[in-house]
Formats: C-alpha cells, structure tokens, sequence
C-alpha cells in the first residue's frame, strides 16, 4: 500500500471516527505523514473470531475503538436478526478498562437502533455476572466489553449467544462475514436512547446463586487475603464471602478499586512475575490461611497458601492444575454427579480423579467456549485459573464462586488439621506427581511465533528431556475428538507437551506435564525433584528445537 493509499484510508476513516481522542490522534499522523504508525493501524482489520475482538486501544481498523466496535455490534445484531431472533433481548456487561464504558454505550445503541431490546449493566462488573444475567433473563446474545488480564493499554469485546456460552465457529465466521457487510457507520442507526440500564436485580441473583456452590452447613472458616488486581472484582467478591459466612476479606489496599492504569503491576495477571507481591505484603502482615487474587474482570481466581517448608513467611501460588486438582476432589468427596471437563493444554490429573470416581470426563480445545458447551457438564477447569464450578448458573469460568468453593474446601481441612498442601500430596501418592510446567514466549514480531511452529512442524524432536517422543500430533488437521486448532501435541513416555500461539496476547505458549509414580508419601520429595529435572530438560531441549 502506497504512502498515498495509506492517507486516503485514514481520511475515510476519520470522517466517520465519532470519539474526539481517536480523531485527534489520527489527524496527527496524518498530518505528520507517519507512514510507520499509519500503516500499523491500516494493514488490515482487527480479526473478529472465538475469542471475540481484543486489541491495543487507538486509531484505526487494526485498533480497539469506537467505530471497530460500532462495526462489531452492528455485525451482530445483523447476525441475530438473520439467525430468527429479531426483537431479541442482548445484555451488554463491561468492565473499568479505558473506553469500556463507551464501547458499552455504542453497543447499546446499535441494538437498540436494529430493533432488538438492549440492556446494561448497571456499572462494571464481573465477566461471570454477565454470563449469568444472559441465561437468567432469557438474552439471545450477551455482550462484555473487557480485556481480561491483557496489559492496560488493551480492550476487548467478547460475545456470548443465548445459552450462555461463549460463541464457536461457525458463529464467529458467520458474525465475522456481517461485521465485514457493515456499510458506512451514518448508514448503522444509533439512537440516543431506547436501552434499558438495569438495577442492582441481576447482581443480587448472581450472589443469590453463588448460595447453591457450597455444601449446606459445611464450616467457613478461613481467613483469606485478597486483590482484585485493580480490577471489578472487590466488592462482587466481598458480598459472596459475606453471604456465604466467612470471615470478612482483608484488601490487598492499593489493589482493591478499578484503575485502568493498573499502576502497581507490569501486567495484572496474578501469573505474571510481581503480580503477587503487595498481596504476599499483606499475608505477612496479617497471616491469614489463604490468599485469593482475581484478574481485572474477575472470571480467574488464582490461590496462595503458605508454606512452611521454605520459612515461616513464605507464600506458594498454587498452580492452575493444582487449583483444578483440589477442586475436583472436594466435588468428589461431595458426591456430586456429571462429567468432569478441561482442556487439553491442562494436567491429566482431572482424568484420574474423574476415572476413579466414575465420573465421566471430556478434553476440550482450549476455553471455556469449548468447555463449557460439554453435555453433562458438572466441572470444568483450564490451567489458565480458569475454574467452572456451577455450570447452570454460569457457563464460564467464574473466578468468585471458585474462590468460595476453594474456601470452603480449605475450611473442611482446617477442621481436621490438615491443609491444601496436603490434599495435593495425597493426590500425588493416589494417582501419581503429576507435574505441571510452560514455557511462554512473549514477542514483538508474530512472525517469530509462525517461525517456532513451523520449525516444529518440519522437524518435530525425537525426544525431549531424554524421554522419547511416542507420538507428534499437528492439531490443525484435527483428531477423532477434537476440531482442527493451530497447535501440536507430543506424547512422551511419561511427559506430555503442547504448543500453541496464544488467541488473546503475542506469545507462544507450550504446556509441559510429567507424571513420576509415588510409591508412599515418603518417596514424595524425589519424586518432585525428577519432576523438576524432567520439566526443566523439556523446557531446555523444546526451546532449542522451536528455535525461542
């Protein structure tokens, strides 16, 4: 594309810009003549698919911004009326990132302009509370406007559809094909009225509903720490634990109210390195029996318990698998029935547990789109501390009613003087070390992504760690079970691996599991010291061979 092109593209576009701020900065580099930064935002459009939109805030259709998302709501109320739902009820969520109100707001009035009934909730507010009021109020399509845990200079918008479910193909390809027929936005009629701002009704059934995740009369003891990563997650979460009886939550301060600026953290992932730091301040201070993290839209819970073994101050963030593990066994031991769900890049533990039980259980792709579409569903968990826990209350992950469940499990313990730690030592000694790992790879340039699989795609490696590679699977082709998905799975002896480029932020992604057998409590320190020797011989040879 010619400088020349670049400027006529920008001019169309910021004709119809209707936000002042995106206007501006698109009228500077136009009139700076910044090819650079005008080509990065008009080399093509921001992908509509599975995970909805998400991308970098500013200027232009590679950008997340007004008229994107005009496009966007226009594309799917097109998609609604030619699906039969004409008329149809969408509720829109969002959450406290910069321009979630707005895009919320436009969103409104594009649904409400094409004739179907729009209806807001009432300020930001969990991804779950969205997810719940679609099914409780009988919506066709629901819509939350959020980037997750994405930096804080991203937004997004994710769709959901009548069930309650996050959209799969072939609806996003179908909702993708109308957002590209969208005309000029003067042609999208957007009233400036019509929609309906909900009350607090819809909150107070979802923390009504958080009610039925945990055991009549079981002990709610514990005393947990929490950050709502600056997110929407504080008070949504503090009414849950107030109405389920445990002791008040002590705030992680400077955590605890939304800013979009995320000032505290490089990114507001309780994964990322320093995430967790001013709440393992607070544990210190106060000794509570758990820490609690939720991401900024509070659909992941993330957990940390202390840990003697490494001194009397020291704090261990549970693993995702852990998370899963623990949460699966407490459902067991509460003799609930169903099927048990995860998605492949998650530990295989689940698989026993469910196996044992005899309970059912399903692998997935990867998210809670995938998982949580399962029949039978009872529980459903993925590595990324994402956990389901009331599939008929909330078909996605929820990171305040897994946080309840985990409290209470944490408290059943407690009475017995026992704790979470030592649960997962049990399980070890049941069902194996199951050991978990990744190896995630951040870049700048996408290409470097492409290159990775397709080194490893050409020459997949013969053994990993010295264990042999029993079987190198390209998932794009698809298997027996699972629909084509850009990824690549190898089965060791003993080990597992998955890569994958992530579908929300610029990384490769690979999953790494080794399972070691535990003879009896007592063999259980070697068995996590081959673990570690393992996982870190994988990491080492698998990064060599993708070429990261």
């Amino acid at each position: 594309m010619t400088t020349q092109d670049l400027i006529t593209r920008a001019r169309t576009w910021l004709a119809e810009d209707p936000d002042p701020e995106t206007r501006a900065e698109l009228q500077g580099l136009i009139e700076a003549g910044d090819e650079g930064a005008l080509a990065d935002r008009f080399a093509g459009t921001l992908q509509f698919g599975t995970a909805g939109l998400r991308g970098e805030i500013g200027a232009g259709p590679m950008r997340m911004n007004r008229s994107v998302v005009i496009r966007a709501a226009a594309g799917l109320a097109a998609y609604l009326e030619a699906s039969g739902q004409s008329g149809g009820l969408v509720v829109i969520g969002y959450d406290a990132r910069y321009k979630s109100a707005d895009f919320a707001r436009d969103t409104a009035a594009v649904m409400t302009g094409a004739g179907l009934r729009a209806a807001v909730l009432p300020r930001p507010l969990p991804t779950p509370v969205l997810a719940y009021a679609i099914r409780h109020l009988g919506a066709v399509a629901g819509v939350e406007v959020t980037a997750s845990h994405n930096p804080p200079r991203d937004n997004g918008y994710k769709v959901y559809l009548g069930d309650g479910s996050q959209i799969v193909p072939p609806a996003d390809t179908e909702i993708a094909a109308a957002i590209d027929a969208v005309g000029p936005l003067d042609g999208v009629p957007r009233p400036e009225a019509g929609w309906e701002i909900l009350g607090d009704e819809v909150l107070d059934a979802y923390l009504a509903r958080t009610d039925a995740v945990l055991a009549a009369g079981s002990p709610r003891t514990v005393r947990t720490v929490h950050t709502a990563m600056h997110g929407v997650g504080t008070s949504v979460f503090t009414a849950a634990f107030a109405r389920a009886g445990f002791p008040e939550p002590v705030l992680v301060a400077e955590q605890a109210e939304p800013d979009p600026a995320f000032p505290t953290v490089a990114f507001p992932n309780p994964e990322e390195p320093g995430a967790m730091d001013l709440a393992f301040a607070t544990a210190r201070r106060v000794r509570p029996d758990l820490v609690i993290a939720n991401d900024p839209d509070a659909d992941r819970c993330a957990v940390a318990v202390p840990d003697p073994s490494a001194g009397e101050d020291a704090w261990r963030m549970l693993r995702g698998d852990e998370v899963g593990a623990l949460l699966a066994a407490h459902l067991v031991d509460r003799g609930v029935a169903g099927v048990f769900a995860e998605s492949i890049v998650s530990s295989s533990l689940l698989g026993r547990i469910a196996e044992k039980a005899g309970l059912g259980y399903e692998e997935t792709l990867t998210g809670f789109k995938w998982i949580a579409r399962v029949d039978g569903l009872r529980y459903g968990y993925e590595e990324a501390l994402g956990y389901c826990v009331d599939p008929e209350g909330v078909r996605d992950k929820d990171g305040i009613t897994a946080a309840l469940l985990i409290a209470e499990l944490a408290s059943v313990l407690k009475e017995k003087g026992r704790t979470l730690l030592d649960l997962l030592d049990d399980l070890a000694v049941e069902h194996g070390l199951h050991a978990t790992d990744q190896l995630s790879v951040r870049v700048e340039d996408l290409s470097v992504i492409a290159d990775a699989m397709r080194r490893l795609r050409e020459a997949p490696p013969a053994a990993l760690a010295g264990l042999p590679v029993v079987s190198a699977e390209d998932l794009s082709r698809g298997t027996d079970a699972l629909p084509p998905t850009d990824g690549l799975r190898y089965r060791l002896t003993g080990a597992r691996v998955i890569v994958r480029p992530s579908g929300t932020e610029p990384k490769l992604k690979c999953y790494l599991e080794v399972v070691v057998p535990v003879a009896d409590a007592s063999a259980l320190p070697t068995a996590r010291a081959e673990a570690a020797r393992l996982l870190a011989g994988i990491k080492r040879d698998l990064s060599a061979a993708a070429g990261i």
